[in-house]
């Protein structure tokens, strides 16, 4: 069974704080499935922006594990304005979606399970 989005995110937060990078929930989407996104700020004006990987990254109907994928930054960090027009457009898609913005001059993301 998979974590609720809300504990995710949660959970999320608190490890970027506990591995020394500032992180904060900018929008807050369904409490249960939302998708989520994150938004890596380096404070130099580019950022990476992580989605939820395709389904077809799993092994599995129903995963009980999130995967991210790089969704802007690839090849690098992108300008944030990308990124902010990037979100703005997922926004009008699906008004459910979890926004989390950490800001890591190293550009770190914290995720444990990121498909290339």
């Amino acid at each position: 069974m998979r974590l609720k989005s809300g504990i995710w995110v949660a959970a999320y937060v608190r490890r970027c704080h506990i591995e020394g990078a500032f992180a904060v929930v900018r929008r807050r989407g369904a409490e249960e499935a939302g998708t989520i996104f994150i938004k890596v700020d380096r404070l130099d004006g580019t950022g990476m922006l992580y989605g939820p990987a395709p389904q077809t990254a799993f092994d599995e109907e129903q995963p009980a594990d999130r995967l991210f994928t790089v969704v802007l930054g690839r090849d690098g960090p992108v300008a944030v304005v990308d990124i902010e027009a990037r979100l703005q457009r997922e926004i009008r898609f699906d008004p459910d979606i979890w926004i989390v913005e950490s800001e890591d001059r190293q550009g770190r993301h914290f995720l444990d399970t990121l498909v290339g």
